[in-house]
């Protein structure tokens, strides 16, 4: 299925006026500004010899504390009418306990109001793996004790901030909090242990469903809206597979898929956890998951968040026999080559998965929230020497991918599905976790010596995008 036009250009047609443009980042990748803030896991991880591939850390990042009114002039010549940022943790509590800092907040006073005054909606996320030092030597998320930590710092920022924003997602993408944090130890803070996995899997859902239920109940809470943010994609067989060699994939990799996707969306949507997880967990779960947790997790949402930049294309693979941390009792499968269309993190380039992903999620959660596509990007190399006559860097793979993207998710809107918004990963480039700087998702690049932000051609082409869909959504219709 190609979801192009014969010039090239997505069919925006369907998006409903008022949809949600945006483009999307973290604090810990950007902000820098270490003197301002408290340690977090993620710097201690950094401080470990051979843990960051390029032995980089987060002191500087963007320095985006500092030149915050840069970027939101960059956000306003896109044209956007969303941005999705989160607040680091470890700058508004130091050590994650007590009353929060008036430096620390007084951050994203100024970034809140500035976004308002450029006409662009803050989608505020309390969590983005910057849990505070602190609180990992005390158990972090494998303690049963973190969950009334987050609802204390996410009610002092809702109390905070709350007059302004309206958006809130509480944990993003958590499974590679435990399962990378814990499971595989690939991300901070480096443990890999399925026990440990298990319960900061369980503790997360458990910290989101009381923090919802919690702000919700609090004062200035009206009109506002909750949601949690997922990184989800669907697992199929290669197309070129046997019928028996699918149907071997299709078994093989339903853990994968409990792990990754239902472990999360069941606990919300159905208070339950999959019963194929919960046999493989089960052991480590004992006393854990308490009388009433599941219920407080599946609290009401206003939307669901999908992090989405790949599917997985799996083909059969008897001979591999261990599983790997993040994917406990996967075996006997791999993912499969994918190609040329692939992205420098390795990622096959699927837009009709973006589509074929959220259709499916509807069908098996009918009263699900509608969904936000809270990130969509990619990682390439970009030559910053490769300069267009209008001075944007030459980023065509970006550009394709962009389009093709958009396109997928125009025509999921067209064929019924409630899409509301739209976040690009991400506006800068940044520090990519144990990837360090080596990775550029920006549709900005940025020099790490001189930090002078420079638009790619991508910038240009979402800006554009989100003028065609504003001029197709506000011009007087013709009879």
């Amino acid at each position: 299925m190609t979801y192009a036009q014969a010039d090239g250009e997505p069919d925006l047609r369907g998006l409903p006026e008022g949809f949600l443009w945006g483009v999307a980042t973290a604090a810990f990748q950007i902000e820098g500004d270490r003197s301002g803030r408290g340690d977090s896991i993620w710097d201690a991880l950094c401080a470990r010899p051979g843990r960051i591939a390029d032995g980089a850390d987060g002191d500087v990042a963007c320095d985006h504390v500092n030149r915050y009114l840069d970027d939101i002039a960059l956000m306003r010549e896109l044209g956007l009418n969303a941005y999705r940022f989160s607040v680091s943790w470890p700058r508004v509590q130091p050590g994650g306990t007590g009353s929060l800092s008036a430096a620390g907040v007084g951050f994203y006073d100024r970034l809140v109001d500035a976004l308002l005054e450029a006409g662009i909606q803050p989608w505020l996320t309390l969590y983005h793996w910057d849990l505070p030092i602190e609180l990992h030597h005390e158990g972090g998320w494998a303690g049963r004790d973190i969950v009334d930590r987050f609802t204390e710092y996410a009610l002092g920022v809702h109390a905070a901030l709350g007059d302004r924003v309206r958006h809130w997602s509480t944990i993003n993408e958590p499974w590679c909090a435990a399962w990378l944090g814990y499971g595989s130890g690939y991300h901070a803070p480096g443990i890999a242990d399925r026990a440990q996995a298990s319960r900061a899997a369980h503790h997360l859902l458990l910290a989101h469903g009381r923090a919802v239920r919690t702000m919700r109940s609090a004062g200035g809470a009206a009109g506002h809206q909750f949601g949690m943010v997922l990184n989800s994609f669907p697992f199929y067989p290669a197309r070129w597979l046997s019928r028996e060699q699918a149907e071997f994939v299709r078994q093989h990799t339903s853990i994968m898929d409990g792990i990754q996707n239902r472990w999360w969306m069941d606990a919300m949507f159905t208070a339950t956890y999959p019963e194929d997880v919960l046999d493989l967990l089960g052991p480590h779960l004992d006393g854990v998951v308490l009388p009433g947790d599941l219920d407080e997790i599946a609290q009401p949402l206003d939307y669901l968040g999908i992090n989405y930049y790949s599917d997985q294309i799996m083909v059969p693979d008897p001979e591999r026999t261990e599983e790997a941390g993040c994917y406990p009792g996967a075996t006997s499968v791999r993912q499969d080559d994918p190609g040329p269309d692939v992205t420098t993190m390795g990622w096959a380039v699927t837009p009709h998965g973006l589509h074929d992903h959220l259709a499916g999620i509807t069908k098996a959660y009918p009263d699900a929230p509608p969904f936000v596509v809270t990130e969509n990007g990619a990682a390439y190399v970009d030559d910053p020497d490769d300069v267009g006559p209008d001075g944007c860097i030459e980023d065509p793979l970006r550009v394709a991918y962009l389009r093709g993207h958009v396109a997928a998710l125009a025509d999921a809107v067209r064929g019924g599905l409630d899409v509301r918004g739209y976040f690009v990963w991400s506006l800068l480039d940044n520090f990519e976790w144990a990837c360090g700087f080596t990775q550029r998702f920006g549709l900005v690049r940025v020099d790490y010596d001189t930090l002078r932000r420079t638009p790619k051609r991508s910038f240009r082409v979402y800006r554009d995008l989100i003028a065609a869909h504003r001029a197709l959504t506000t011009e007087p219709s013709r009879t």
